[in-house]
């Protein structure tokens, strides 16, 4: 499960390493809000989808896995869909046909194929889980860089998704900033979302060359004492 997991929020991160899913990503992170709203609505298809998926993968002709897999994903879509426009009206008016548009999300059918119909329901669960939730990350890091670039605020309109209790969660980082239209464009998307991968990578080079030079002292430890 831990193996699951850090697949999920790091090592196999949807949105970093697979790089699914960028039409919705880049197109609706403009602020925090609109990307956690779209990042945990990605996350209860994942779940959902993934746990079906699971549930039936002994009885599913693998012929016609493929179609039954959409059909199960578009299922909960449609759910997701008429929630989010009864509870949260105005939210589902942004985020507009990307919430629709999770059916077609490469990561959902691709973690139904490669994991879910493979594993049993609570890896499957798991799996989907996480694998939102390193997608949700994603979404809020790109959304909050955006948003403080662009607007020069953080958690704008947080009211959409918390209610009324959080029209006063606004911070504003800087007094009469004038924005930075480049950032909420879609070449301020790219370019944020190059900037967050370039950081990871640059991490796991560290973390690389931190465990090579563990195991190397180790190895020169072990012989020392052999001789």
């Amino acid at each position: 499960m831990l193996k699951i997991i850090k697949d999920g929020l790091w090592t196999n991160n949807p949105a970093l390493v697979q790089i699914l899913g960028m039409c919705p990503l880049l197109a609706v992170s403009n602020t925090v809000i609109n990307g956690l709203g779209l990042g945990l609505a990605t996350t209860l298809t994942l779940v959902a989808t993934n746990s079906v998926v699971s549930m039936i993968r002994h009885y599913v002709r693998p012929e016609v896995r493929i179609p039954v897999f959409v059909l199960i994903i578009a299922s909960v879509v449609t759910t997701i869909e008429l929630a989010m426009n009864a509870w949260f009206h105005e939210l589902y008016n942004i985020l507009g046909i990307f919430i629709p548009l999770i059916v077609t999300n490469c990561s959902v059918i691709a973690r139904a194929e490669s994991f879910a119909s493979k594993n049993k329901v609570s890896a499957a669960f798991v799996d989907g889980l996480f694998m939102g939730l390193g997608f949700t990350a994603v979404l809020l890091v790109l959304g909050a860089l955006r948003e403080g670039l662009g607007f020069g605020t953080l958690f704008a309109h947080a009211q959409l998704m918390f209610g009324d209790v959080a029209r006063d969660w606004t911070i504003t980082l800087i007094d009469h900033y004038q924005g930075y239209l480049l950032a909420v464009l879609p070449p301020g998307a790219f370019i944020g979302l190059g900037f967050i991968i370039a950081v990871k990578n640059i991490i796991d080079k560290r973390l690389a060359e931190r465990s090579r030079r563990v195991r190397v002292s180790l190895g020169t430890v072990a012989s020392t004492t052999t001789s």
